[in-house]
């Protein structure tokens, strides 16, 4: 399989396109009015303690208060508190008003805060610095034995000078030599050392370490040997991620290359319509079946539908196929939307447990390539497919789009003839609270037909009762299920 990279810079976002095989995998954008806070580390101090929740909201100067469950929470304890049987009180982890060092787990989402933890973990290439910690990790990506002995005996060895900082061995650093190792420890060490420095000079509130943004992270994270090659649109932008990779990750600098193309970049390989029809509530499947994706503040739903596949043998065969194709169909979208926490998802009914099986093991299978930490559970008695998503930043949806200003975000709206009985109602309600001469109703177009048509004999009828002229008038600039009763 070939990976790519394509970046479009502009002045106001950065876009990236992570494809394979020429097909839209993922979609990051980051953009300077709003950038991701995530792996940030800032110096807060605790503006509330809430024991019954066991958690403290945290002071970072940010628009909301952030949030930090007590399980987020370094324990720094007595021994007589540390010696107790059950869970530790929140109270004695820390106090209203404390200073206190923490990093962004989570991006601020919706109305939610920022999640914090104060378990510092500084990233580069090949390891992950944990401040706190003890110990060498190894990434439970790398499948070889041995390999993981050999990195883990590696860092020990190149650690021996450090017990008093832990290391995560990353899938990257598979292979690696201990040069390379040593000097991404080294990196680290210095990195952590200047965090150090501007934690004793800064006040509560203040910014201590940003993360990279988003064209040097996918250099430190994304890049893999099966990556062929980066494109990136902007002179500047390549320059920066060359000297990055010339100085930290040498082998991939090759690949980065300078698209000065007149054709947007993004035009390449349809990218610009992929991530349209990702903002869609439906998703066609080539057999002719498609899944309906619903976004909700809870959860998020997907229905498997066969449409116009109707097989060839017989309902069991053709409820297989469709499934195994939407599993495929399931895993990309996950990654495309970037869609996160519980997922629900409703495949079509199958009643031979060893079809049930191949679906199961075919998500799994597709979803194991995710970058995002998944956590997937066996077909339910309801044959439900429950399973979890990790989520650090917004969705696709919730970057791009906003709440619709007719439905509030219900996806639906009142009908026209909801509406028409509404200001029937309204009507009467004022012909009995006041005298008038006449009425003027204003609402949409829609709603004005009606009236004039479907609705004209209840219309004749309100006047001759009212006995009262009822005068209308259509606002285009009205949604669908506004309206005003004017008294005249």
């Amino acid at each position: 399989m070939r990976d790519e990279i394509l970046i479009n810079v502009s002045s106001q976002e950065v876009r990236a396109a992570l494809l394979r095989s020429e097909v839209l995998q993922e979609v990051l954008i980051e953009r300077s009015s709003r950038r991701g806070v995530v792996s940030n580390i800032y110096k807060g101090r605790v503006s509330r303690v809430l024991p019954g929740m066991q958690a403290a909201f945290v002071e970072l100067g940010l628009e909301r208060t952030a949030f930090l469950h007590a399980s987020d929470i370094t324990p720094n304890l007595s021994d007589e508190v540390s010696d107790r049987q059950g869970p530790v009180n929140i109270r004695e982890l820390i106090k209203n008003g404390e200073e206190v060092l923490v990093q962004v787990l989570k991006d601020p989402l919706g109305t939610k805060g920022a999640r914090l933890t104060t378990f510092i973990t500084i990233p580069s290439r090949y390891l992950v610095m944990m401040p706190q910690g003890e110990g060498v990790r190894v990434s439970a990506r790398i499948d070889d034995d041995e390999e993981r002995e050999r990195l883990r005996q590696i860092v020990e060895s190149l650690g021996d000078n450090d017990t008093t900082r832990g290391y995560i061995v990353r899938t990257a650093a598979e292979g690696v030599n201990t040069e390379k190792l040593r000097a991404d420890m080294l990196f680290l060490q210095k990195l952590w050392e200047t965090i150090e420095e501007s934690i004793a000079q800064s006040q509560p509130g203040e910014l201590i370490y940003e993360d990279l943004p988003l064209a040097l992270r996918l250099l430190r994270d994304l890049l893999s040997s099966e990556m062929e090659r980066v494109r990136v649109d902007s002179e500047l932008t390549f320059n920066e991620m060359k000297d990055f990779a010339d100085r930290f990750v040498p082998h991939i600098s090759p690949t980065i290359e300078y698209y000065a193309d007149e054709r947007p970049i993004f035009d390449l390989y349809s990218v610009e319509g992929e991530i349209e029809r990702a903002l869609e509530r439906e998703v066609p499947l080539k057999s002719g079946g498609y899944l309906i994706i619903d976004q909700t503040e809870a959860m998020t739903t997907i229905d498997v539908n066969t449409g116009a596949y109707v097989g060839h043998r017989n309902l069991e065969e053709t409820s297989l196929r469709t499934n195994l194709e939407a599993a495929m169909a399931v895993a990309r979208q996950l990654r495309l939307r970037n869609l996160g926490g519980i997922i629900i998802i409703d495949f079509i009914d199958m009643f031979e447990d060893e079809h049930r099986e191949q679906v199961f093991q075919k998500l799994s299978g597709e979803l194991s390539g995710d970058h995002v930490k998944t956590q997937i559970m066996n077909v339910s008695p309801l044959g439900l497919v429950e399973m979890t998503r990790k989520r650090n930043r917004e969705s696709l949806e919730h970057i791009l789009c906003q709440t619709c200003p007719s439905c509030a975000g219900r996806g639906f709206v009142k009908s026209p003839e909801t509406v028409c009985h509404e200001i029937f109602r309204e009507i009467l309600r004022q012909h009995a609270q006041s005298d008038f001469q006449e009425l003027l109703v204003l609402a949409g177009p829609e709603v004005v037909e009606r009236l004039l048509d479907e609705e004209c004999a209840s219309m004749d009828e309100l006047g001759k009762l009212t006995n009262t002229p009822i005068r209308l008038q259509s606002e285009s600039f009205h949604s669908p299920d506004q309206f005003d009763v004017v008294l005249m």
